[in-house]
This record gives structure tokens, C-alpha cells and sequence, in this order.
């Protein structure tokens, strides 16, 4: 993979010293694809507006869908061809603009979160939210149309009954594949705050959507009501010292859910415990010295992402300057903290100053969980490899993805620079960000969103056609069945 940024910016917990750089690995890009215009790596970069800005990226659970969303209220769905590259399968509007007539507020169409919900059938579900409202689609194939009805001429309008003097069975012709997106339920109208995330139970039947102060309980079949599990609002908001950043289901347990705050602390909650989850059942939080606090350590500290292992069995965390891992078993620290780009610690205060310091970046776990990866600034994006504690620095961008190229590592530097390749801290844009990335569930390929565009990463394949992946062994996880499909 790659060098670290400065001198090595991966750490364990309980290791100090030891780290071996970790040698590049051949990531390459099959392709880099934009939700709004599918252009090849030669083209100039294109006019984009806000609108066109990707705000976030979901695998299904086979992998072979890829859904973003835009802040546009547009979703396009990507689908893998059988050589292996993904092209657009559907595209359709999810949200539109709304104006709250009661409060005097605009709600945007931007869409904040997407998950897919598990395949029970040739057709595809997937939720998709903006601020305040969730929507169940349904997006299927047509190839048939049904043609000679009685009643109706081929344009599907009434006719004449006096016209009609025979009877006739209806028919099934051949058409050229439709793929149709449609909304099966709308679920609005339950946070009076700016939904931040949605997380498909592993029930199959429930999710829960969670705003800044409180977590909502939903049955993927009814619309009209839901249950607060979690509600953070003190009786007098000027007592308000924490907000929810994000939440999460286990991927196995249907009773237990985590969700982050802005404190830097990450609960754990068991359903079966009480219906009201606002007393947790553990705590994540790592104590930090005062005497190493300042202005910025609680808005530095505030988690953005939590995403459970597939195993089930840790919690990966994201805060601004870290990742970390948590074991279940153990609250009081993690038990590997990965430093993503601590050469900013000297530039907070300019951060501050151009809100940077409250950007979201995400997280993600590699099939095995044995690798992660998150985002940084300049278009870099990180991975760290958890067994041999090595970490590498890639970017992702038109001037260095050609098609089929080796993407080759990064490395900024704080001081003077050591190779013509580094780059130094002062010259990198903070306007370029990854914040949002995902991992395929079974095989080491990346989907990596850069502003309007959306780049596929994977590992450089071998001459018989096959994964060379010498160091990260790629394995389906084992996901939950239902031996009863809920029905949509």
C-alpha cells in the first residue's frame, strides 16, 4: 500500500514502536464513474453545480449494486457487469425541495444517507433520506408488456363498450429491458430535528433513523408511526450538552444498537433491557489528560462515523484527527487508534476559522475486517492494515487515475521534503475532501467519492484474471437469513 503521511502516523494502542512501513500495494482504477456525467479519465474536469456533489455511497450485500446519492435528491444505482466494471443501471429523483410552512424552513433535497435493505426477490429495496423524510424504493426489471386488453386500446385508454364484441385473452410480448424505480413508503413527519442516519435492523422487518436528539424505532410496513427509543432533549435546551452524530444496528443482534455523539462517546443500547434505550448498556469513551486539552480537543473528539465489524464483535469510530477500534468486551479504551492526518494538529485554529474542523468524514471495513479505510483532505484517502499495523495514503483524482493505472502512494510531509513525490502540508487544498467512501462486502474493491465524482478502485488483477492479494485475503461475511421475507 503506502508509506504514512508524516513519520508513521498508524498506531496501536498497546504498541509504541516497531512499525514497518508498508510497501505499495497494486490498487488500480478500472474506472472512474460520475453519477452525472459517466466521462472518461482523459476529459477535462466538468461544470458542476452544488447540486451534483455526491453526498454518499452504499454497497449492496452482494456487491453487485453500488447506489450514491447526490445533494440534488438524485439517486443513481451502478450495477457490475460481468467483466467487472460497474455502469449505470437507474437513476431517479428521490427527493425534492421543501419548505416547512410552520417553522419557516427550507428542507433540502440533498441526500444524507442510503442503505439497502437485504434480497428476498428479483426486485431491489433500498431506503433513502434527506433531512426529515425516509423513502422506501423499489427498483425491478421489465421486460414484457401485456397487450390486447378488452377494455383498453394500446395506448391504455377506455373504450367505446358499444365497440367492443368480442373477447380476448391478454398477452405477454417481448420489450426492450425497463428498469422502473418506485415508491413504496414514504415514513415523515417523526423528527422535528435533521435526520442524520438510517440503519436496516438485522430483523429484516425494522430500522431505526436518528436525528441530533433522538433515535427512532420504524416497521418497514407501516408509515404513519414509529417508536423514540433514544431522546437526548433536556426540558431546558440551554442544558444541552451533547448531540447524536450517527447510529447503528448490529449486524446481528436485532436488540442491540450503538450510536456516537458529538462528546467523542459511543453507546451501546439493548432493546431488551427497557424500550426506552436512554440508559445504555455500555460506554466507549477513552479519558484524555486535561493538561492535553484545549479550545478544539471536544470538537476534534466529536464521532462522525460508527460502522460495527462484520464479525460483530468491534466498533470502528471516526473522529476528525482518528480512527478507532473498539472491542465490545472492553469500554474504557480502544483497543487500536490509527492517527488518519495528525499533521493538522498545527493548523486547527485555520481550520476552525474555514469550518473545515467540522467536516464528516466516514469509515469502512474491509471484508475480513482485517483492513480499514477512511477519508482525508487533497483527495487522499487512508487504509491500515490491522495485523501488521502498516497504513498507506492513496488519492483520488483525475490527474492521477488514468484507466487500468497503479495508483501510487502518498506521502505529505511537515518539514522539507525527502522524495519529489511528497507533499507538503501547506500546500494541500481543503476544498478537495474524501468524506465519503465504501468497501465491496466480498472482494477489495473501493468506491471513493470526490466531490461530483466517483471513483472504483481494485486490486490489480493477475494474468489468469485472478485477485493478487498477497497480504488481505477476501471472504464473504456470514450474513443473517430469514427463512420468512418480510413483504414491501
Amino acid at each position: 500500500m503506502n508509506t504514512s503521511a508524516t513519520e508513521h502516523d498508524c498506531k496501536h494502542s498497546n504498541v509504541t514502536e516497531g512499525l514497518v512501513e508498508l510497501q505499495p500495494r497494486p490498487w488500480f482504477c478500472p474506472r472512474m464513474l460520475s453519477p452525472v456525467l459517466c466521462s472518461d479519465l482523459a476529459a477535462l474536469e466538468p461544470e458542476y453545480t452544488e447540486a451534483d456533489v455526491i453526498s454518499t455511497v452504499e454497497f449492496n450485500q452482494t456487491g453487485e449494486f453500488l447506489a450514491t446519492g447526490d445533494k440534488g435528491g438524485r439517486v443513481v444505482i451502478f450495477q457490475r457487469e460481468p467483466q467487472g466494471e460497474y455502469n449505470v443501471y437507474s437513476t431517479f429523483q428521490s427527493h425534492e425541495p421543501e419548505f416547512d410552512y410552520l417553522k419557516s424552513l427550507e428542507i433540502e433535497e440533498r441526500i444524507n444517507k442510503i442503505r439497502w435493505l437485504p434480497l428476498h426477490n428479483p426486485a431491489h429495496f433500498l431506503l433513502a433520506t434527506n433531512d426529515k423524510t425516509i423513502k422506501l424504493w423499489k427498483v425491478s426489471e421489465r421486460d414484457k408488456r401485456a397487450e390486447g386488453y378488452n377494455l383498453r386500446d394500446e395506448e391504455g385508454r377506455l373504450k367505446d363498450l358499444s365497440t367492443v364484441t368480442t373477447l380476448q385473452v391478454p398477452v405477454l410480448r417481448p420489450m426492450d429491458l425497463l428498469v422502473e424505480a418506485s415508491p413504496r413508503r414514504v415514513f415523515a413527519n417523526a423528527h422535528a430535528y435533521h435526520i442524520n442516519s438510517i440503519s436496516v435492523n438485522s430483523d429484516c422487518e425494522t430500522y431505526l433513523s436518528a436525528d441530533d436528539l433522538r433515535i427512532n424505532l420504524w416497521n418497514l410496513n407501516i408509515t404513519d408511526r414509529s417508536f423514540n427509543i433514544v431522546d437526548l432533549k433536556p426540558e431546558n435546551m440551554e442544558d444541552l450538552s451533547e448531540v447524536i452524530t450517527v447510529a447503528e444496528f448490529h449486524p446481528h443482534h436485532c436488540h442491540l444498537l450503538a450510536f456516537s455523539s458529538s462528546t467523542g462517546t459511543t453507546r451501546l443500547c439493548d432493546m431488551r433491557a427497557s424500550a426506552l434505550c436512554d440508559q445504555h448498556a455500555k460506554l466507549f469513551e477513552e479519558v484524555v489528560d486535561p493538561s492535553h486539552r484545549s479550545f478544539f480537543s471536544e470538537i476534534v473528539s466529536s464521532v462522525s462515523d460508527v460502522k460495527f465489524s462484520h464479525s460483530g464483535r468491534y466498533l470502528l469510530t471516526r473522529d476528525y484527527l482518528t480512527v478507532k477500534v473498539w472491542d465490545l468486551n472492553m469500554e474504557n479504551k480502544p483497543v487500536e487508534t490509527y492517527q488518519v492526518h495528525d499533521y493538522l494538529r498545527t493548523k486547527l485554529c485555520s481550520l476552525y476559522e474555514s469550518d473545515c474542523i467540522f467536516d464528516k468524514f466516514e469509515c469502512a471495513w474491509n471484508g475480513t475486517d482485517s483492513v480499514i479505510m477512511t477519508g482525508a483532505y487533497n483527495n487522499y484517502f487512508r487504509m491500515f492494515d490491522r495485523a501488521s499495523l502498516r497504513d498507506v495514503t492513496l488519492e483520488a483524482s483525475r490527474e492521477v487515475c488514468k484507466r487500468r493505472a497503479v495508483l501510487q502512494p502518498r506521502r505529505v510531509c511537515v518539514g522539507k521534503k525527502q522524495k519529489e513525490t511528497d507533499v507538503s502540508v501547506d500546500s494541500l487544498d481543503f476544498r478537495k475532501k474524501i468524506l465519503h467512501t465504501a468497501w465491496h462486502p466480498k472482494e477489495n474493491i473501493i468506491a471513493i467519492a470526490a466531490s461530483n465524482n466517483l471513483y472504483i478502485f481494485q486490486d490489480r488483477l493477475t494474468p489468469n484474471g485472478h485477485h493478487n492479494t498477497p497480504e488481505i485475503q477476501s471472504a464473504p461475511p456470514k450474513w443473517q437469513t430469514q427463512p420468512n421475507p418480510p413483504t414491501y
